[in-house]
């Protein structure tokens, strides 16, 4: 193999890579460094040492040394085996000499600066022949003599052909005034390329999310957790792993760490492990007579525990699993059983978070008759809120059941309860292994089987394909409409929602028509607002908008007394339709508050979805972009696949209005991919609009037009597709084709018609005036602008003034043409609209008015993006995880911090950092 095929492939070290190359190439011109790579166990440090050396090779000398517990006592034992290869290689002064032989021989070196410099020199003539590469690992178990005279030479170095690498947990008073790279966890990106290295098929995105709750990111914790995942847990059917493999290198350098503590700390740590988030006062009572306090500070400064709040916790989670499963189970049951005993007091006072805590330690400590313990547990966790304290309510529901008689039907009951809890708490992996559990009973209730239908409806309609969820939707709600009439009828919009995500109208109009066959007149107000929706939404689907009014308005009005974030979402939408915008808003942003208060981390990325459109509407694109990147990042932390697609298109959509053409195609073709194998019309149709709105922001009318007439003639999304007439309809027109854009206004025309929302009526009035006959458009322009004066579409009203603008100069009016003009690029720089902004200084330029350079904003002004871009930055994130979370291209991401520097005025990251605080 050549030198370059021996390089290691180290995924998200891109950065680290580039700062050794650097380190090299220095060396290679006479000018070389050091620098210490500083990480807890796993971090990767050994593998950039080994990237490194593989780059060094053959041209230059590598000397390596790794520092071992047995010889940290042993003076210069690293100096020896760091320099034993090249001791004799070079003539020093005799005292330099004398010294570097009394070292290496026998550990003894007198005073001063002559061994110090005895190794700087013996490195800087070896390095006459060829550069040298010394790679310290493990420095921290180096003996401290070796560390500090090789802390010596690093700080030399500048001036000599030599690079020395220091590898170390934290860098220490020994090391200090080196250059440190501090090693943190891998991005998103790497840890999905991590998996797509190591495992032998695709791990699922909430798999993957789950296993990186223990791993953080940490290299080899991924690595030893994908390799130990087994054939049930890849495909779903058991649940994630909660600790490293115990034959694994991580798990043994966790229990060195945890072993080298006094047996006072280690038994503290075991509470804490058994109980995270434990409060200062429990611990003090259980450490009595010692101090608590006290005993823990070795842990503390180890860095393996924390305090915030006067509450103890893992920073580590990995370390908390060694710490808890390293334990006896005689242990284990002690610490749980004091636990219980020193929340028995409060336990049952009433308040479910100390009264689950108290029962789930019961449960573990087996603390009397399981089947009571059972009963016990799952009370406590039904009537606990779900809010992400420990223990976890399907986490306690799921012990209840396995402490269940098997012949007992409660068993069934408390599995399903606990893969509902699952599910709403955002671990669709575990809901899915709870709900594998049930097969294997033959005492589940027959009312039980609706329910789980429902459920495995839900997990499959957020990320799997959309067909099968409506058929196991539809299949529940035939269940449970008669036993469960509110969840039978909650089956059936879900199932209509599974059609609209396709875009199967067909499936939606026939699942609207069995619903209003199945109407009594004495729902409950959350059933009939789902009736009217539906029936509603079938109206608006076969393009009787005027007849869809009346059940949409019924069901904004009794969103007014509904609390449940799954029911208001509907009235969201509904809003929407009725075109009335700001009132989408605010009950979508109710609904997703109502979510989070609950819990329900599984329901926050799909609201947030609903979030989106009548901020699209609106024109409010910096609002969007925040939007779908936070639902992007928890839609793919929960395995909802069907949800990311459907954010990633709308980042598509932001990008366009940017004028990103690489990021937004990056954004889109990823959304298309997810759409067609997961059967999302919707998604799809998103990403085409994304990419039919570049074309036209680019002068690309044509492309535009060919796109979205494709998509029409594939897709029945009625929503989408009306969303994007108005570009439609201007891009046929700039292309010639009045009768398909005449056509497509047809139906634009009695959808706002039904509506009374100035935006909307704007926006046809824009399109009448771009097929108006000569002499009609000016009046059409100016009642559009007239109407966008009376909305919050301000990003379309600069629009409107392009088209408008353009038009007077083709008619030969410059002067008028340029008040228009100058008020649309206003709106476009401040947007950051890059192609906008283009054509409307074209438009000035054509118009006879020399255009000014781009202005630069204000010092300290930036835009919506930038400012996001600075905040993550100011945090600690690379350009790669700014990337990979926004879905930008690196390439943009460095476009705007270079923005950000110039407008700041600043230089640097530090400074960033500093003036971001």
């Amino acid at each position: 193999m050549s030198p370059v095929d021996r390089v290691p492939v180290l995924r998200g070290r891109g950065e680290e890579e580039r700062a050794l190359r650097r380190l090299l190439d220095g060396a290679t011109t006479g000018s070389g460094g050091a620098l210490v790579l500083a990480g807890p166990p796993g971090m990767g440090k050994t593998a950039l040492l080994d990237l490194a050396a593989a780059h060094a090779s053959p041209g230059f000398r590598v000397l390596r040394v790794s520092g071992v517990e047995p010889e940290s006592r042993l003076r210069y034992s690293g100096l020896h085996a760091l320099l034993h290869p090249i001791a004799a290689a070079a003539r020093l002064p005799d005292a330099q000499a004398g010294a570097l032989a009394a070292a290496l021989e026998s550990g003894a070196a007198g005073g001063g600066l002559a061994l110090p410099a005895a190794v700087l020199g013996l490195l800087s003539a070896v390095a006459a022949e060829r550069p040298v590469l010394a790679c310290v690992d493990d420095a921290d178990l180096l003996d401290p003599a070796s560390r500090e005279v090789l802390s010596f030479a690093a700080r030399r170095l500048s001036g000599a052909p030599v690079v020395l690498l220091f590898a170390a947990r934290s860098p220490g008073r020994d090391l200090a005034g080196l250059p440190v790279r501090v090693l943190e966890g891998l991005d998103a990106a790497a840890v999905r390329e991590v998996a797509g290295d190591l495992a032998p098929g695709k791990v699922a995105e909430d798999l993957l999310a789950a296993v990186d709750q223990i791993a953080r990111g940490n290299p080899l914790a991924l690595a030893e957790l994908i390799g130990a995942l087994t054939p049930d847990q890849l495909a779903g059917l058991a649940a994630p792993p909660v600790a490293p493999p115990r034959d694994g290198r991580l798990w043994r350098a966790h229990a060195d760490r945890l072993a080298a503590l006094p047996a006072r700390a280690r038994r503290l740590l075991l509470l804490v492990a058994a109980d995270p988030g434990v409060e200062a006062e429990t611990l003090i009572r259980a450490a009595r007579p010692a101090c608590a306090l006290a005993a823990l500070e070795p842990a503390e400064h180890a860095g393996l525990l924390r305090c915030a709040d006067d509450r103890y916790d893992f920073p580590d989670p990995a370390v908390r699993a060694v710490a808890y499963h390293s334990a006896s189970l005689l242990h284990r049951r002690q610490a749980h059983r004091l636990l219980a005993h020193l929340l028995e007091s409060r336990g049952r006072d009433g308040r479910t978070g100390r009264r689950l805590r108290w029962a789930w330690h019961r449960a573990w400590a087996r603390d009397g008759d399981p089947a009571r313990l059972a009963g016990e547990l799952a009370e406590a966790a039904l009537g606990a809120r779900q809010a992400g304290g420990h223990p976890e309510p399907y986490l306690a529901l799921a012990k209840a059941a396995e402490l269940t008689p098997h012949d007992d039907p409660a068993k069934a009951e408390r599995l399903a309860a606990a893969a509902r809890h699952a599910w709403v708490a955002g671990r669709p992996q575990a809901a899915r292994s709870l709900l594998a559990g049930l097969r294997s009973l033959t005492t589940a209730p027959d009312g039980l089987r609706g329910r789980v239908q429902l459920l495995h409806g839900s997990l499959e309609l957020l990320g799997g394909e959309t067909r099968s969820a409506r058929e196991e939707l539809l299949s529940a709600a035939a269940w449970l409409l008669e036993s469960h009439r509110m969840l039978g009828v909650r089956a059936l919009v879900r199932a209509a929602d599974a059609s609209y995500r396709a875009g199967d109208n067909r499936a939606f109009l026939a699942i609207a028509r069995q619903a209003a066959a199945l109407r009594r007149p004495d729902e409950t107000v959350a059933t009939q607002l789902m009736f009217e929706y539906l029936a509603g939404m079938a109206f608006t689907f076969s393009g009787s908008h005027r007849e869809a009014a009346g059940p949409l308005r019924r069901v904004v009005e009794l969103a007014g007394s509904i609390r449940d974030p799954a029911v208001l979402v509907w009235a969201c939408v509904a809003s929407m339709l009725l075109g009335e915008d700001d009132t989408a808003h605010r009950l979508s942003a109710r609904a997703v508050e109502a979510a989070r208060l609950r819990g329900a981390a599984s329901a926050v990325p799909q609201l947030l979805e609903y979030t989106i459109y009548p901020e699209i509407w609106m024109g409010r694109y910096p609002s969007v972009a925040a939007t779908a990147a936070q639902g992007l990042s928890l839609a793919r932390e929960t395995g909802q696949l069907n949800t990311a697609a459907q954010h990633l298109a709308w980042l598509a959509i932001t990008a366009a209005v940017e004028g990103d053409q690489e990021t937004c195609r990056i954004r889109a073709d990823a959304a298309i991919d997810l759409a067609e194998a997961h059967g999302l019309g919707v998604a799809g149709a998103v990403a085409t609009w994304a990419l039919s709105y570049l074309d036209l922001a680019a002068g690309r009318p044509a492309d535009a037009a060919n796109r979205l007439r494709a998509e029409r003639r594939t897709s029945s999304h009625v929503v989408i597709r009306v969303m994007s007439t108005p570009h439609f309809i201007e891009a046929c027109a700039r292309t010639g084709d009045r009768v398909r854009a005449a056509s497509a206004l047809r139906v634009l025309e009695r959808w706002v018609g039904s509506t009374s929302s100035p935006g909307l009526r704007a926006l046809v009035a824009r399109c009448r005036a771009l097929l108006a006959p000569p002499g009609e458009a000016e009046e059409l322009f100016q009642e559009a602008l007239d109407l966008h004066g009376q909305a919050a579409y301000e990003f379309e009203a600069a629009r409107t003034r392009l088209l408008y603008g353009s038009a007077l100069r083709r008619e030969r009016r410059p002067g008028a043409a340029r008040t228009h003009l100058h008020a649309a690029l206003e709106t476009f720089e401040r947007y950051g609209a890059r192609l906008w902004t283009e054509q409307a200084r074209a438009e000035l330029r054509a118009s006879g008015e020399p255009v000014r350079p781009a202005p630069e904003a204000a010092a300290g002004e930036l835009t919506a993006q930038q400012l996001q871009i600075a905040r993550m930055v100011a945090e600690g994130a690379t350009n790669k995880e700014v990337a990979e979370q926004l879905f930008l291209s690196r390439r943009t991401v460095e476009h705007h911090l270079r923005n950000v520097f110039s407008r700041l005025g600043i230089r640097s990251r530090v400074e960033l950092v500093r003036l971001m605080s």
